[in-house]
Protein backbone atom coordinates (compact mmCIF):
# COMPACT_ATOMS: atom_id res chain seq x y z
CA UNK A 1 0.00 0.00 0.00
CA UNK A 2 3.09 2.61 1.17
CA UNK A 3 4.28 2.11 -2.56
CA UNK A 4 0.39 1.92 -4.55
CA UNK A 5 -0.51 5.02 -3.08
CA UNK A 6 1.66 7.45 -4.12
CA UNK A 7 1.38 6.03 -7.66
CA UNK A 8 -2.17 6.17 -7.77
CA UNK A 9 -2.34 9.89 -8.36
CA UNK A 10 0.02 9.49 -11.48
CA UNK A 11 -2.07 7.02 -12.77
CA UNK A 12 -5.18 8.54 -12.47
CA UNK A 13 -3.36 12.14 -14.07
CA UNK A 14 -1.66 9.57 -16.95
CA UNK A 15 -5.44 8.41 -17.72
CA UNK A 16 -7.05 12.05 -17.45
CA UNK A 17 -4.13 12.69 -20.14
CA UNK A 18 -4.68 9.72 -22.24
CA UNK A 19 -8.51 10.75 -22.22
CA UNK A 20 -8.03 14.07 -23.11
CA UNK A 21 -5.91 13.20 -25.78
CA UNK A 22 -8.10 11.27 -27.02
CA UNK A 23 -10.89 13.15 -26.49
CA UNK A 24 -8.56 15.86 -28.58
CA UNK A 25 -8.07 13.64 -31.16
CA UNK A 26 -11.41 12.34 -31.41
CA UNK A 27 -12.51 15.92 -32.24
CA UNK A 28 -10.05 16.93 -34.65
CA UNK A 29 -10.54 13.94 -36.49
CA UNK A 30 -14.34 15.20 -37.59
CA UNK A 31 -12.68 18.90 -37.77
CA UNK A 32 -10.68 18.26 -40.50
CA UNK A 33 -12.67 15.84 -42.24
CA UNK A 34 -15.54 18.53 -42.29
CA UNK A 35 -12.75 21.03 -43.47
CA UNK A 36 -11.61 18.96 -46.57
CA UNK A 37 -15.38 18.06 -47.19
CA UNK A 38 -16.47 22.00 -47.85
CA UNK A 39 -12.54 22.44 -49.14
CA UNK A 40 -14.13 20.19 -51.83
CA UNK A 41 -16.91 21.74 -52.49
CA UNK A 42 -15.40 25.18 -53.03
CA UNK A 43 -13.30 23.49 -55.60
CA UNK A 44 -16.14 21.92 -57.58
CA UNK A 45 -18.26 25.24 -57.18
CA UNK A 46 -16.39 28.13 -57.70
CA UNK A 47 -14.63 29.05 -60.77
CA UNK A 48 -10.51 28.51 -60.59
CA UNK A 49 -8.36 30.82 -62.68
CA UNK A 50 -4.86 29.50 -63.13
CA UNK A 51 -2.58 32.45 -64.34
CA UNK A 52 0.23 29.87 -65.84
CA UNK A 53 0.61 26.54 -66.71
CA UNK A 54 2.88 25.34 -69.51
CA UNK A 55 0.84 22.44 -71.09
CA UNK A 56 1.29 23.95 -74.63
CA UNK A 57 5.03 23.74 -74.59
CA UNK A 58 5.23 20.26 -72.44
CA UNK A 59 3.11 18.66 -75.25
CA UNK A 60 5.42 19.74 -78.29
CA UNK A 61 8.72 18.82 -76.70
CA UNK A 62 6.84 15.58 -75.50
CA UNK A 63 3.27 15.21 -77.01
CA UNK A 64 0.67 13.68 -74.33
CA UNK A 65 -3.44 13.75 -75.07
CA UNK A 66 -4.05 15.92 -72.26
CA UNK A 67 -7.78 14.99 -72.73
CA UNK A 68 -7.25 12.06 -71.10
CA UNK A 69 -5.23 10.95 -67.72
CA UNK A 70 -1.36 11.38 -68.80
CA UNK A 71 1.13 9.44 -67.13
CA UNK A 72 3.53 12.88 -66.87
CA UNK A 73 3.20 16.50 -66.41
CA UNK A 74 1.11 18.08 -63.44
CA UNK A 75 -2.04 18.75 -65.99
CA UNK A 76 -4.42 16.61 -67.75
CA UNK A 77 -8.36 16.37 -68.16
CA UNK A 78 -9.49 14.04 -65.36
CA UNK A 79 -6.78 15.85 -62.89
CA UNK A 80 -8.61 18.93 -63.54
CA UNK A 81 -11.82 17.73 -63.02
CA UNK A 82 -10.25 16.28 -59.64
CA UNK A 83 -9.19 19.70 -58.63
CA UNK A 84 -11.63 21.43 -59.82
CA UNK A 85 -9.64 24.09 -62.34
CA UNK A 86 -12.06 24.82 -64.64
CA UNK A 87 -10.16 28.51 -66.25
CA UNK A 88 -6.40 27.74 -66.62
CA UNK A 89 -4.27 30.42 -69.03
CA UNK A 90 -2.43 27.94 -70.91
CA UNK A 91 0.76 29.79 -71.40
CA UNK A 92 2.04 30.48 -75.53
CA UNK A 93 5.71 29.90 -74.51
CA UNK A 94 8.38 31.28 -77.00
CA UNK A 95 12.08 30.98 -75.63
CA UNK A 96 14.16 34.28 -75.27
CA UNK A 97 16.76 32.83 -77.40
CA UNK A 98 14.16 32.92 -80.79
CA UNK A 99 14.01 37.29 -80.21
CA UNK A 100 14.14 39.15 -83.56
CA UNK A 101 13.47 35.81 -85.11
CA UNK A 102 10.47 34.91 -87.43
CA UNK A 103 10.92 31.64 -85.87
CA UNK A 104 9.81 33.07 -82.63
CA UNK A 105 6.19 34.51 -84.26
CA UNK A 106 6.08 30.63 -85.81
CA UNK A 107 6.44 29.39 -82.44
CA UNK A 108 3.73 31.13 -81.03
CA UNK A 109 1.11 30.41 -83.34
CA UNK A 110 1.98 26.61 -83.49
CA UNK A 111 1.50 26.31 -79.49
CA UNK A 112 -1.63 28.19 -80.36
CA UNK A 113 -3.20 25.76 -82.61
CA UNK A 114 -1.97 23.09 -79.71
CA UNK A 115 -4.37 24.60 -77.70
CA UNK A 116 -7.17 24.77 -80.73
CA UNK A 117 -5.92 20.89 -81.17
CA UNK A 118 -6.91 19.74 -77.79
CA UNK A 119 -10.37 21.59 -77.70
CA UNK A 120 -11.10 20.10 -81.36
CA UNK A 121 -10.53 16.90 -79.75
CA UNK A 122 -12.39 16.71 -77.24
CA UNK A 123 -15.18 20.25 -77.27
CA UNK A 124 -17.51 18.46 -74.78
CA UNK A 125 -14.77 18.90 -72.18
CA UNK A 126 -12.49 21.98 -73.00
CA UNK A 127 -13.40 25.46 -75.07
CA UNK A 128 -11.33 28.39 -75.68
CA UNK A 129 -11.68 31.31 -73.72
CA UNK A 130 -11.46 34.66 -74.97
CA UNK A 131 -13.31 36.89 -72.66
CA UNK A 132 -14.87 36.78 -68.99
CA UNK A 133 -18.07 36.03 -69.82
CA UNK A 134 -16.79 32.93 -71.93
CA UNK A 135 -15.25 32.22 -68.17
CA UNK A 136 -18.19 31.81 -66.80
CA UNK A 137 -20.90 30.54 -69.67
CA UNK A 138 -18.16 27.44 -70.17
CA UNK A 139 -17.98 27.06 -66.58
CA UNK A 140 -21.95 26.49 -66.15
CA UNK A 141 -21.68 24.31 -68.97
CA UNK A 142 -18.96 22.35 -66.97
CA UNK A 143 -16.83 22.64 -69.64
CA UNK A 144 -13.10 23.87 -68.92
CA UNK A 145 -11.99 26.93 -70.38
CA UNK A 146 -8.56 27.25 -72.03
CA UNK A 147 -7.88 31.45 -72.05
CA UNK A 148 -4.34 31.87 -73.39
CA UNK A 149 -1.76 34.19 -72.72
CA UNK A 150 1.90 34.80 -73.94
CA UNK A 151 4.90 34.11 -72.41
CA UNK A 152 7.38 36.31 -73.66
CA UNK A 153 6.52 39.46 -76.22
CA UNK A 154 9.14 38.45 -78.53
CA UNK A 155 6.37 36.95 -81.29
CA UNK A 156 5.42 40.55 -81.48
CA UNK A 157 8.27 41.54 -83.18
CA UNK A 158 8.16 45.19 -83.27
CA UNK A 159 5.20 44.93 -85.23
CA UNK A 160 1.61 45.82 -83.79
CA UNK A 161 -0.50 43.74 -86.50
CA UNK A 162 1.05 40.99 -84.90
CA UNK A 163 -0.43 41.89 -81.14
CA UNK A 164 -3.63 42.61 -83.11
CA UNK A 165 -3.37 39.15 -84.99
CA UNK A 166 -2.36 37.21 -81.36
CA UNK A 167 -5.47 38.75 -80.36
CA UNK A 168 -7.56 37.48 -82.70
CA UNK A 169 -6.50 34.33 -82.25
CA UNK A 170 -7.40 34.15 -78.48
CA UNK A 171 -3.91 35.71 -76.73
CA UNK A 172 -5.59 37.55 -73.63
CA UNK A 173 -2.40 38.54 -71.67
CA UNK A 174 1.27 39.00 -72.72
CA UNK A 175 4.43 38.71 -70.25
CA UNK A 176 6.31 41.38 -71.92
CA UNK A 177 9.92 39.28 -71.72
CA UNK A 178 10.92 36.20 -70.25
CA UNK A 179 14.61 35.16 -69.27
CA UNK A 180 16.27 37.96 -71.58
CA UNK A 181 16.19 41.81 -72.87
CA UNK A 182 13.90 41.69 -75.82
CA UNK A 183 12.81 44.35 -78.02
CA UNK A 184 9.48 45.16 -75.39
CA UNK A 185 11.22 45.21 -71.72
CA UNK A 186 14.34 44.34 -69.87
CA UNK A 187 14.50 41.20 -68.07
CA UNK A 188 15.12 40.41 -64.14
CA UNK A 189 16.86 37.59 -65.16
CA UNK A 190 19.37 39.76 -67.89
CA UNK A 191 21.59 41.75 -66.05
CA UNK A 192 21.94 43.19 -69.33
CA UNK A 193 19.29 46.20 -68.65
CA UNK A 194 19.96 47.85 -72.39
CA UNK A 195 16.40 49.71 -71.98
CA UNK A 196 16.64 50.71 -68.40
CA UNK A 197 12.94 49.49 -68.28
CA UNK A 198 10.54 49.31 -71.45
CA UNK A 199 11.85 50.19 -74.72
CA UNK A 200 10.16 52.99 -76.86
CA UNK A 201 8.33 50.56 -78.96
CA UNK A 202 7.45 48.93 -75.30
CA UNK A 203 5.27 51.52 -74.33
CA UNK A 204 3.80 51.84 -77.51
CA UNK A 205 2.50 48.61 -77.08
CA UNK A 206 1.46 48.25 -73.89
CA UNK A 207 -0.47 51.62 -74.30
CA UNK A 208 -1.55 49.56 -77.66
CA UNK A 209 -2.30 46.66 -75.50
CA UNK A 210 -4.66 48.25 -73.27
CA UNK A 211 -6.81 49.96 -76.21
CA UNK A 212 -7.43 46.86 -77.88
CA UNK A 213 -8.11 44.37 -74.48
CA UNK A 214 -5.22 42.80 -73.49
CA UNK A 215 -3.76 42.25 -69.98
CA UNK A 216 -0.28 43.49 -69.34
CA UNK A 217 1.86 40.84 -67.54
CA UNK A 218 4.83 42.05 -65.06
CA UNK A 219 6.24 38.70 -64.22
CA UNK A 220 10.16 38.18 -65.57
CA UNK A 221 10.37 42.04 -66.15
CA UNK A 222 13.12 43.90 -64.27
CA UNK A 223 11.82 46.57 -61.89
CA UNK A 224 12.09 49.62 -63.68
CA UNK A 225 10.39 47.86 -66.40
CA UNK A 226 7.71 47.25 -63.97
CA UNK A 227 7.24 50.45 -62.52
CA UNK A 228 6.66 52.16 -66.48
CA UNK A 229 4.54 49.36 -66.88
CA UNK A 230 2.19 50.94 -64.07
CA UNK A 231 3.04 54.45 -65.44
CA UNK A 232 1.41 53.46 -69.16
CA UNK A 233 -1.29 51.39 -68.36
CA UNK A 234 -4.58 53.28 -67.97
CA UNK A 235 -6.08 50.00 -66.62
CA UNK A 236 -4.56 47.38 -63.72
CA UNK A 237 -1.85 44.70 -64.85
CA UNK A 238 -1.16 41.24 -63.43
CA UNK A 239 1.31 38.86 -62.53
CA UNK A 240 0.74 35.91 -63.95
CA UNK A 241 3.26 33.53 -61.79
CA UNK A 242 5.38 35.57 -59.61
CA UNK A 243 5.94 35.17 -55.78
CA UNK A 244 7.50 37.33 -52.87
CA UNK A 245 11.05 38.73 -52.58
CA UNK A 246 10.54 38.95 -48.61
CA UNK A 247 10.74 35.19 -48.86
CA UNK A 248 13.33 35.06 -51.36
CA UNK A 249 15.82 38.16 -50.67
CA UNK A 250 17.83 38.97 -53.66
CA UNK A 251 15.46 36.58 -56.06
CA UNK A 252 14.54 39.90 -58.67
CA UNK A 253 12.16 37.58 -60.45
CA UNK A 254 10.00 38.17 -57.38
CA UNK A 255 8.21 41.24 -56.25
CA UNK A 256 8.85 43.16 -53.47
CA UNK A 257 6.69 45.14 -50.95
CA UNK A 258 7.05 48.61 -52.42
CA UNK A 259 6.02 47.11 -55.96
CA UNK A 260 3.24 45.50 -54.03
CA UNK A 261 1.65 48.48 -52.80
CA UNK A 262 2.21 49.79 -56.44
CA UNK A 263 0.24 46.64 -58.15
CA UNK A 264 -2.17 47.21 -55.65
CA UNK A 265 -2.90 51.16 -56.32
CA UNK A 266 -2.79 50.11 -59.86
CA UNK A 267 -6.05 47.48 -59.46
CA UNK A 268 -3.24 44.72 -59.78
CA UNK A 269 -3.21 41.14 -58.94
CA UNK A 270 -0.10 38.97 -58.12
CA UNK A 271 -0.93 35.59 -58.74
CA UNK A 272 1.18 33.20 -56.34
CA UNK A 273 3.61 30.61 -58.24
CA UNK A 274 3.69 27.30 -56.78
CA UNK A 275 7.84 26.77 -57.62
CA UNK A 276 9.92 25.78 -54.38
CA UNK A 277 12.52 27.85 -55.66
CA UNK A 278 10.07 31.03 -55.91
CA UNK A 279 8.47 30.70 -52.15
CA UNK A 280 11.50 28.64 -50.33
CA UNK A 281 14.76 30.49 -49.69
CA UNK A 282 15.96 27.25 -48.78
CA UNK A 283 15.17 25.88 -52.19
CA UNK A 284 16.28 29.33 -53.84
CA UNK A 285 19.81 29.07 -52.19
CA UNK A 286 19.63 25.49 -53.80
CA UNK A 287 19.31 26.29 -56.95
CA UNK A 288 21.98 29.43 -56.80
CA UNK A 289 24.14 27.54 -55.23
CA UNK A 290 24.05 24.93 -57.84
CA UNK A 291 24.61 27.45 -60.82
CA UNK A 292 27.66 29.04 -59.39
CA UNK A 293 28.94 25.45 -59.52
CA UNK A 294 27.88 24.26 -62.03
CA UNK A 295 29.12 27.63 -64.11
CA UNK A 296 32.68 27.03 -62.28
CA UNK A 297 33.04 23.30 -63.53
CA UNK A 298 32.32 24.69 -66.80
CA UNK A 299 34.78 27.87 -66.86
CA UNK A 300 37.56 25.01 -65.98
CA UNK A 301 36.83 22.45 -67.42
CA UNK A 302 34.79 23.50 -70.67
CA UNK A 303 30.88 23.63 -71.49
CA UNK A 304 30.42 20.34 -73.06
CA UNK A 305 33.44 18.47 -70.50
CA UNK A 306 32.41 15.23 -69.17
CA UNK A 307 32.63 16.74 -65.87
CA UNK A 308 30.27 19.76 -66.37
CA UNK A 309 27.98 16.71 -67.74
CA UNK A 310 28.24 14.74 -64.80
CA UNK A 311 27.96 17.41 -62.04
CA UNK A 312 24.33 18.03 -61.90
CA UNK A 313 23.12 14.67 -61.39
CA UNK A 314 26.21 14.62 -58.58
CA UNK A 315 24.99 17.87 -56.98
CA UNK A 316 21.01 16.34 -56.53
CA UNK A 317 22.32 12.68 -55.42
CA UNK A 318 24.89 14.73 -52.48
CA UNK A 319 22.51 17.21 -51.94
CA UNK A 320 18.77 16.54 -52.61
CA UNK A 321 16.69 19.00 -53.57
CA UNK A 322 14.38 20.59 -50.61
CA UNK A 323 11.10 21.07 -51.50
CA UNK A 324 8.76 23.90 -50.32
CA UNK A 325 5.10 23.08 -48.64
CA UNK A 326 1.82 24.02 -49.09
CA UNK A 327 2.20 26.33 -45.75
CA UNK A 328 5.04 28.31 -47.68
CA UNK A 329 2.53 29.07 -50.28
CA UNK A 330 0.23 29.65 -48.54
CA UNK A 331 2.48 32.22 -46.71
CA UNK A 332 2.91 34.06 -49.54
CA UNK A 333 -0.42 34.42 -50.19
CA UNK A 334 -0.83 35.68 -46.27
CA UNK A 335 1.58 38.56 -46.77
CA UNK A 336 0.39 39.58 -49.64
CA UNK A 337 -3.38 39.92 -47.74
CA UNK A 338 -1.54 41.44 -44.86
CA UNK A 339 0.24 44.09 -46.72
CA UNK A 340 -2.23 45.61 -49.35
CA UNK A 341 -5.38 43.61 -48.66
CA UNK A 342 -7.55 40.78 -50.10
CA UNK A 343 -8.29 41.71 -53.51
CA UNK A 344 -4.80 41.75 -54.94
CA UNK A 345 -3.71 38.16 -54.70
CA UNK A 346 -4.45 35.00 -56.94
CA UNK A 347 -3.02 31.75 -58.56
CA UNK A 348 0.07 31.25 -60.90
CA UNK A 349 1.24 27.80 -60.22
CA UNK A 350 3.34 27.58 -62.79
CA UNK A 351 2.33 23.43 -63.46
CA UNK A 352 4.18 22.04 -66.57
CA UNK A 353 6.90 24.94 -66.36
CA UNK A 354 8.88 24.33 -63.11
CA UNK A 355 9.53 20.86 -63.57
CA UNK A 356 9.88 18.33 -60.13
CA UNK A 357 10.15 21.69 -58.29
CA UNK A 358 6.54 21.75 -57.22
CA UNK A 359 5.79 22.08 -53.55
CA UNK A 360 4.91 19.00 -50.91
CA UNK A 361 0.38 19.01 -51.00
CA UNK A 362 0.66 20.72 -54.57
CA UNK A 363 2.38 18.47 -56.78
CA UNK A 364 -0.14 19.03 -59.46
CA UNK A 365 -3.76 20.44 -60.40
CA UNK A 366 -5.62 17.92 -58.94
CA UNK A 367 -4.32 19.70 -55.68
CA UNK A 368 -6.29 22.82 -55.64
CA UNK A 369 -8.27 21.47 -52.81
CA UNK A 370 -5.24 21.05 -50.62
CA UNK A 371 -4.39 24.86 -50.86
CA UNK A 372 -8.39 25.84 -50.20
CA UNK A 373 -8.13 23.62 -47.24
CA UNK A 374 -4.81 25.26 -45.70
CA UNK A 375 -7.33 28.89 -46.20
CA UNK A 376 -9.73 27.44 -44.64
CA UNK A 377 -7.48 26.29 -41.74
CA UNK A 378 -5.88 30.12 -41.90
CA UNK A 379 -9.49 31.43 -41.09
CA UNK A 380 -10.38 32.93 -44.90
CA UNK A 381 -13.99 33.11 -45.57
CA UNK A 382 -15.33 31.25 -49.05
CA UNK A 383 -16.17 35.05 -50.14
CA UNK A 384 -12.58 35.52 -50.04
CA UNK A 385 -11.23 32.02 -50.81
CA UNK A 386 -13.15 32.96 -54.15
CA UNK A 387 -11.72 36.09 -54.79
CA UNK A 388 -8.35 34.14 -54.67
CA UNK A 389 -8.97 31.78 -56.92
CA UNK A 390 -10.59 33.84 -59.61
CA UNK A 391 -12.71 36.65 -58.28
CA UNK A 392 -9.71 39.24 -58.58
CA UNK A 393 -8.58 38.16 -61.47
CA UNK A 394 -11.33 38.09 -63.26
CA UNK A 395 -12.25 41.65 -62.43
CA UNK A 396 -8.90 43.07 -63.89
CA UNK A 397 -9.36 40.89 -66.60
CA UNK A 398 -13.10 42.84 -66.89
CA UNK A 399 -11.75 46.38 -66.27
CA UNK A 400 -9.09 45.50 -69.15
CA UNK A 401 -12.18 44.55 -71.36
CA UNK A 402 -14.49 47.61 -70.71
CA UNK A 403 -11.50 50.05 -70.96
CA UNK A 404 -10.72 48.44 -74.27
CA UNK A 405 -14.88 48.42 -75.36
CA UNK A 406 -14.71 52.30 -74.96
CA UNK A 407 -11.43 52.97 -76.78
Amino acid sequence: MKISRPLLPFAVCSLVVTLSACQTMSSTAPAAAKVKRTADQIAQQTIIVDGHIDVPYRIKNRWADVTKATDDGDFDYPRAVSGGLNAPFMSIYVPASLDNSPQSTQLAHELIDSVEAIVYRAPDKFAIAKSVADVKRQFAAGVISLPMGMENGSPIQGDLANLHHFYERGIRYITLAHSQSNHISDSSYDIRRQWNGLSPFGKTLVAEMNKIGVIVDISHVSDAAFYQALEVSQVPVIASHSSLRRFTPGFERNMDDAMLKALADNGGVIMINFGSGFVSPIARQWRDRLSEEQLAIEQEFGEDSEQARAFGERYRTQNPYPFSTLEMVLDHIDHVVELVGIDYVGIGSDYDGVGDSLPEGLKDVSTFPNLIAGLLQRGYSEADIEKILSGNVLRVWQQVEDYAAKH
